[in-house]
């Protein structure tokens, strides 16, 4: 795939799929963000924190996908070559730790049960979604480079120093 497909193509996935479970869903959850910002201390600070920084690492996550990878992370347009720098030196599945920190960050904004509840449950899709299809595709897809990265790079909690595999 060349680069420009690459960014166009993840750019529309990044609209489509985080947007929709990051951005859409807690909007409607929040009823359209006007339900008032949490009064419990801490709880409004530490949720725009979260927010802007997992928005960040998210762009990055998908950035490394199109630049690196020449590829998408829709399934239907896939990488050429396994994406292991930058934020994946790390974790392996940022995008979603990425997209679920986003979700925590406006429970905090708005102390939404609601929003904590869906971030549950779309935790649950999506590690089930990893553990179903995305690895054993990028074991069968990428093959002894994949499981030494597996093996190497934790999938939900963040390693301090990074991979240099």
């Amino acid at each position: 795939m060349r680069t420009f497909s690459a960014i166009a193509g993840s750019a529309l996935f990044l609209v489509a799929a985080p947007g929709v479970v990051a951005g859409l869903v807690p909007w409607l959850l929040t009823q359209h963000y006007r339900m008032p910002l949490s009064t419990i201390p801490g709880f409004a600070p530490a949720g725009w924190i979260l927010v802007v920084a997992a928005a960040a690492i998210l762009l990055h996550a998908f950035a490394r996908f199109a630049l690196e990878g020449l590829g998408t992370p829709a399934p239907v347009a896939p990488t050429e070559k396994l994406v292991i720098g930058g934020i994946y030196r790390h974790v392996r599945n940022p995008m979603y730790v990425a997209v679920l920190s986003i979700i925590l960050g406006q429970a905090l904004l708005f102390s939404s049960w609601a929003v904590i509840v869906y971030g549950m449950i779309a935790g649950a899709a999506m590690i089930s979604f990893v553990k179903v299809y995305e690895e054993p595709t990028l074991a069968c897809r990428y093959g002894a480079e994949y499981e030494t990265y597996r093996r190497a790079v934790p999938g939900w909690l963040p390693r301090i120093t990074p991979w240099r595999g």
